[in-house]
């Protein structure tokens, strides 16, 4: 595309309209119980319509993440502590294979598809979170820790238990928030035993058109968008 990989704006008044296959938008996570953002991911819209945003995030792409204030990854900190000392936020590359995030409207999670290299599909990923809420440079939502890996033989398990109990603990989540996120994670199970869309849909054997270019990071990748300036 002529843009050069940069990030699209859509729609006027912070309201995005559908975007077309090619465009580049931002999925980005607020902070927990902070005001600002702290992940945002440059990526391509693969479909959006009416029933599902589909997106790329490509390998290579520079992304924004969460870390110690002291530039300590949050992984290595250990759990009593991870979620109670200074944070910051700085720049990275997503390395690694690809990832392919399907979001339908109004639903509290999005199913994130991952490959180990060659394409051999490894898993979709339930990420359970607030619903997407679109403005006219991408997504917004709120991650809710707990999340649930499927793997192609059907068979699934719980993921950050731990992480959704400290999380708690340190007053990220209230007890309304999580009982949805726990109810949430209920409503996916049933989709995943009937084996319910996306699962059935046979995104896993979906590929990138190889003319995509990675998508730029914007400068202002923590604008807010005009909805939530009023």
């Amino acid at each position: 595309m002529a843009d050069g990989g940069a990030v699209r704006r859509v729609g006027t008044g912070g309201t995005a309209a559908f975007w077309a296959p090619g465009d580049r938008i931002l999925w980005r996570y607020r902070e927990n119980g902070g005001p600002g953002f702290h992940i945002a991911r440059p990526v391509t819209v693969v479909r959006d319509d009416e029933e599902l945003l589909a997106v790329w995030l490509a390998p290579g792409t520079q992304v924004v993440k969460p870390v110690l204030a002291d530039g300590t990854p949050l992984h290595r900190e250990p759990l009593p502590t991870r979620y109670t000392k200074p944070r910051t936020v700085q720049l990275d590359r997503w390395f690694g294979t690809g990832v392919l995030k399907l979001a339908r409207p109004g639903e509290p999670w999005s199913v994130w598809l991952f490959w180990e290299p060659g394409w051999q599909f490894k898993n979709w990923y339930v990420n359970l979170e607030e619903p997407l809420a679109r403005w006219g440079g991408g997504v917004d939502s709120e991650d809710h820790f707990l999340d649930i890996c499927v793997y192609p033989d059907r068979s699934w398990g719980w993921r950050d238990e731990d992480e959704f109990a400290q999380a708690q603990q340190d007053g990220l989540m209230d007890a309304a928030v999580a009982g949805r996120a726990r109810e949430a994670g209920r409503a996916a199970v049933e989709v995943i035993h009937a084996w319910e869309a996306p699962f059935n849909k046979g995104w896993q054997h979906w590929r990138p058109d190889p003319s995509w270019a990675v998508p730029l990071l914007p400068e202002d990748w923590d604008r807010v968008p005009a909805h939530m300036s009023t």
